[in-house]
């Protein structure tokens, strides 16, 4: 950015290094890049394939273009399950990893409260937690954006991140309407371009268990703006 000016929005910061994990049409990788004027300081990836990226979201198109006019690293045939070990991300330490809306995928024949799914989910997020915290510099953050009600608290991501050796240091309303022009996609590979109802959703922000001296329980805040 030409002033240098630090920009903010919401929990994130133009001074921050960011990994963002598992973008869907990238909308909301270029949402924090339009915020900041500059997206040098982040890397965006997607598990898809920029082929089939482009065959499931038509909408990537400009996101990605613009993220790659304002400086950010773009990656795609990122597995979480492994992401500690791309060539161009296993040397890098970050200050924020973000994972909205994590998913193992849709099938026709299981419904999310299905227990094979919800074991799915949280195989997902426990290697998504286990890589991402020796990503982490020091007083970094690990965003899980998810929902936090029937079936989707079966999936415990406070018990999946405890193990994995992060601990919850606050926990926040997310607004979809706090990032202009961010589209929340299904993926996989059933309706893969479109989205999903926003209902009870939340923000969980993650730090190394060595951290957590930081930050008490009465700090730990939960917004109730109405969305």
């Amino acid at each position: 950015m030409g002033s240098g000016r630090e920009r903010w929005i919401e929990h994130y910061s133009s001074a921050q290094e960011i990994l963002l994990v598992g973008e869907g049409d990238f909308s909301f990788s270029a949402c924090l890049a339009r915020t900041f004027g500059s997206a040098c300081n982040m890397v965006a990836t997607s598990l898809e394939s920029q082929g089939s990226l482009r065959a499931k979201h038509r909408s990537c198109l400009s996101h990605l273009s613009e993220l790659k006019r304002r400086g950010c690293l773009v990656l795609h045939d990122v597995d979480v399950y492994e992401m500690d070990l791309h060539p161009a991300l296993q040397w890098r330490k970050f200050g924020v990893i973000i994972f909205n809306f994590p998913h193992a995928g849709h099938f026709p024949w299981l419904r999310e409260r299905n227990p094979q799914l919800i074991q799915m989910h949280k195989n997902l997020l426990k290697a998504f937690f286990e890589n991402a915290r020796g990503m982490l510099r020091e007083g970094g953050e690990v965003h899980v954006a998810t929902r936090d009600d029937y079936p989707y608290n079966r999936w415990n991501v406070e018990e999946l991140a405890e193990e994995a050796g992060l601990v919850l240091m606050e926990k926040v309303w997310f607004k979809k309407s706090d990032y202009p022009g961010y589209q929340n996609k299904r993926g996989g590979n059933i309706k893969s371009n479109k989205t999903f109802r926003l209902r009870n959703c939340f923000t969980f922000k993650f730090a190394l268990q060595q951290y957590e001296n930081d930050y008490t329980c009465d700090e730990m805040s939960v917004c109730s703006d109405e969305y």
